[in-house]
């Protein structure tokens, strides 16, 4: 429960307190990637577009009586030229929590975990802000194995 508080409060009032005139921030929904659907917020650290951020998000899904909650957070670096096109590496972990409701035996399983993830994709952001676009490959690994042809792709905005 404390690192769902923690990553509230990071998602929305961090980037008020770290926020730097002229830094690229973005939010951005992504299907796939570490979070498997999540809605997505992301900053440079420095007053550039490009050079090194963060990203946390906060996704999931409920079926049937299953219902699971991710949460990414993790440091980006974009590099590029034109102030458009830029490669994305980046790394981090996802908190997952998954929990299946009693139906059978009025009793509720949960599971609590954490994975590691990786970054390696293309993004799509203008200078001036406006439309966003990343597609990339995202190994995974914890300590049951390596994943690593996992793919995430993502839309959103650049402000």
């Amino acid at each position: 429960m404390k690192i769902i508080i923690f990553s509230v409060f990071v998602f929305f009032f961090a980037p008020h307190c770290l926020s730097a005139q002229g830094a690229a921030k973005a939010v951005y929904f992504e299907l796939g990637g570490p979070g498997l659907a999540s809605a997505n917020y992301d900053m440079r650290f420095n007053n550039k577009q490009d050079g090194l951020g963060f990203r946390v998000g906060i996704g999931g899904f409920s079926i049937d009586q299953t219902s699971a909650l991710f949460i990414p957070v993790g440091l980006t670096y974009l590099i590029g030229k034109d102030n458009k096109n830029y490669f994305e590496l980046g790394g981090g972990a996802t908190y997952v929590s998954l929990s299946e409701d009693g139906y059978y035996n009025d009793t509720d399983n949960n599971f609590n975990s954490s994975f590691g993830h990786l970054y390696f994709g293309y993004r799509l952001q203008p200078k001036e802000g406006g439309f966003l676009f990343r597609a990339g490959i995202n190994p995974i690994f914890n300590r049951s194995g390596f994943v690593p042809y996992y793919a995430g792709i993502s839309f959103g905005y650049k402000f």
